[in-house]
Formats: structure tokens, sequence, C-alpha cells
């Protein structure tokens, strides 16, 4: 992996003075109280949900990182800290579902602050809150540091560190690499990370486990600088991690102007929309039925209503206020007009009307011809029923004329039954009945 900028987050003693927090009235005490206690609420997160210590510590570099571009007093720290440890539970490829990070966090807030412990719904309201919160505030962490996230570490620099420096005598090499571990780790509670480039906390951490240990290291030509190290930076290290160990345990101080969330509290929103409600019904009951009339129109438009259905609600509508208006007037011999409002309906309705029947008019022009057809073919239908009919008359004629009905006659009408029927017969039958007629 290439990165364009490796670990350039430093900033100066004036800059971390002269911090936002400090600007928005935090004081130095509880700025550091309040960073504290987000490393520690980073860390029992990372162990409650099983990450390895290299997430732990990425994410604590971030809470640092973080906060030296944003305020205490606009960012509430535990919020900060669940998305710093989601954040680089991604980046160091050991991710962990947001859900989880939220439960995890709830629980530990519960047990901190003495409160009844209670099981996080996923389906409720404020566990949906909570996750939008945790987004937008990884959106913010990313937008701080224009998505340059890579942070390097001290821990990779010890073990080499005191294998260059030969501590293989007593006392064991185990032990003083774990000492100088956990002081690497405690340093992620401070702004060291900050301050100083990882190779100088390295090097702090190293000396501090070595006086512990009373472990000799070499002064002539000093050490610490074949480590690209200065000493005034070393003794810095050592003093501020003096200092952490003579802190008592961080306890929260709520100093978030806005409470649990990132952004400005949706309180105001949820009063304002108690007092539409409020201020409907302090009208009366025709301002509530106009209420209900909007919304019956609003659904009606949302699911696709018709036109016309609209317009005559609002027209029984106006014709209701109308009449209102009638009643309340003071003179009997005034006429009331109607208001532009219902005159402008009545357009568009006869509009709409007009847009109806153009839309109906081709329809009807195809049902026409089809009409047209039909007629045609039941007035040549009815002529064929009035010449077979015709021919039936005249042939009952002749048989009156000859004295009555003959076989002839019956034979004459039949026959020409027949050349009626004659296009049903192939001509292999006409054949047939031709030469044998009484078959």
């Amino acid at each position: 992996m290439i990165y364009t900028a490796i670990d350039t987050f430093y900033l100066t003693d004036e800059q971390l003075k002269n911090s936002p927090s400090r600007k928005d009235g935090v004081d130095e005490s509880t700025e550091n109280t309040l960073r504290i206690y987000g490393c520690d609420l980073i860390q029992e997160g990372g162990i409650l949900l099983k990450l390895p210590q290299v997430v732990m510590a990425t994410g604590q570099v971030l809470f640092h990182r973080f906060y030296c571009k944003k305020s205490f007093a606009k960012f509430n720290v535990k919020r900060v800290a669940a998305s710093c440890v989601w954040l680089a539970s991604k980046l160091e490829e050991s991710p962990r579902r947001a859900k989880h990070v939220l439960i995890v966090f709830h629980r530990m807030e519960c047990r901190r602050e003495n409160l009844p412990i209670e099981h996080l719904d996923i389906f409720s309201k404020k566990y949906t809150d909570l996750k939008m919160d945790l987004v937008r505030t990884e959106r913010h962490l990313l937008k701080e540091m224009a998505f340059i996230c890579h942070v390097e570490h001290p821990h990779k620099f010890i073990s080499n560190y005191l294998a260059t420096l030969g501590t293989q005598s007593d006392p064991s090499p185990q032990e003083l690499r774990q000492e100088a571990w956990n002081l690497a780790n405690d340093s992620l509670r401070t702004t060291l990370c900050v301050r100083f480039k990882s190779e100088v906390v390295a090097c702090g951490v190293v000396y501090a486990a070595a006086r512990r240990f009373q472990f000799p290291l070499p002064e002539n030509p000093p050490w610490w600088k074949a480590f690209d190290a200065e000493k005034s930076g070393i003794d810095e290290v050592c003093r501020v991690l003096a200092h952490l160990y003579s802190r008592p345990k961080a306890q929260y101080i709520p100093v978030c102007k806005t409470g649990d969330s990132s952004t400005p509290s949706n309180k105001s929103w949820d009063t304002q929309a108690q007092q539409n409600p409020k201020e409907g019904s302090a009208n009366g009951p025709a301002a509530g039925s106009t209420v209900k009339g909007e919304s019956a129109l609003a659904s009606n438009l949302e699911s696709g209503g018709s036109k016309d259905l609209l317009v005559k609600v609002s027209l029984d509508k106006m014709k209701e206020k109308g009449d209102d208006d009638v009643n309340s007037a003071p003179h009997e011999g005034e006429t009331s007009l109607k208001p532009k409002v219902e005159q402008r309906i009545e357009g568009s309705g006869e509009r709409s009307r007009e847009r109806e029947r153009e839309r109906i008019k081709p329809r009807d022009s195809d049902r026409g011809r089809d009409f047209d057809r039909e007629r045609e073919r039941e007035k040549v239908e009815r002529e064929s029923r009035d010449k077979l009919k015709e021919r039936s008359r005249r042939s009952k004629d002749r048989g009156k004329d000859s004295g009555g009905y003959t076989e002839k006659s019956r034979h004459h009408s039949s026959r020409d039954r027949g050349d009626y029927h004659s296009s049903s017969y192939s001509s292999r039958d006409k054949d047939r009945h031709r030469h044998h007629p009484y078959a």
C-alpha cells in the first residue's frame, strides 16, 4: 500500500494550548480529563469487542487528532469514542458491526454512570438515533483529517531498539520489553501522539522501562542519537507519563452543549411539531376540519386520485365557507359573490373536463368506425333475408294460382333454399345429388 502522507499530524505546544475546547471555555484540566476518559472508553470497548491492541491504539490516536481540531463542547466524548473504535476497526482490517459497537458502549455507559443496566433494543428509536449519530460522527472524523488516517505506533520500534541496545543480561529481556510495551499503551491516553513522532515516544518508554529495572544504557555516545531522538523529547515523554500516573481515575464531565449528538439537537423540531396541532385546535372545530381536508387532499394527490374528485372536495369546502359567510351577513339584500379561489377552481375543473373530452375523442372515433362496420354487416344480412322471404312469397303465390300447394312447388321451394346454402356444399356433393336424386 502506498501512502501519500505518512504521520504528518503533529502540533506545537502553542497550538495545543489554544485548542478549540479552550476557546469554548473548557479549561486545561477538564480537557485532559475528558481525553483520558475517552481513551479509557476506547480501550475497554476494544477489549469487550475482542479487537487486537493495534485497533485500540489507532482509535486513541484518531481521538486525539480529532479533538485537536474540534471542541469537547460541541462533540460528545462518548459518541466520538465509539466512532473512533468503529473507524479504527475498519482501518486495521478487523471490522465490527455498528450494532455491536453501540451495544457495548451503551452498556459501558450504564455501568460507569450507575444507571440501570438495560438491553439496547435494535428496533427502538433510540438505537436508530444512536446509529445515525455514529455514522455522522465518523464522517466528521474523516472530514477533519482530510481522509488521511494512517498512524505509526511506537510499539513496532520497541523490540528493535531493545535488541540493538543488547538487553540479553539481567533483568530478563521479556520483562523489560513488556514494561516498555505497557508504557507505550499508556502514552496513548495523553497528547504525546500528536506532539512527538513515534520514534521519540519509543525511545522515551524504553528509557523509562530501563530506569525502573535499573538497566544501564550507553551514554557515550548517547544511545538516543542512533534512533533520531533528542534528550529533551525523551525527558518530556517521561514527565508526561509520570503526571499521568499521579492523576486520579478519569470521570465523565458533561461539557457538551448539544447533548449526546454531534449536531444540534432535534428537540426544537419536536417542540414545533407538538405546537402545530395545539395551534390548530385553538382555532376551533372549523380549523380542525380544514386541517383534515388538507390532509385528505394531500393523500389523494400522493395516491394519484382524480382531479375531478379533488375539485369537488375543494368546491364543497368553499361552498360551506360561502354559506357561513351568507348566514353571518348583516343585510339580507346583499348578494354574495363567489370567492376568487372558487372561480379559479371551477375554471381548472372545466379545463380538466375539456382535456378529458379531447382525450376521449379518438377513442369514440375508433368505436364509431367499428359501429359503422357492424351496421353495414347487419344491413347486408337483412337484405339477404328479405330476398329469401320474397322468393318464398312468390313461390306461394304461384302455387295458389295453380290450385294449391303441389309437390313441385315444395320441391321448387326446397331447391331455392338449397341455392341459398349452396356455398356449404362441395362440388362432389353436387354431382352426387345430380345423378342420384333419391339417394
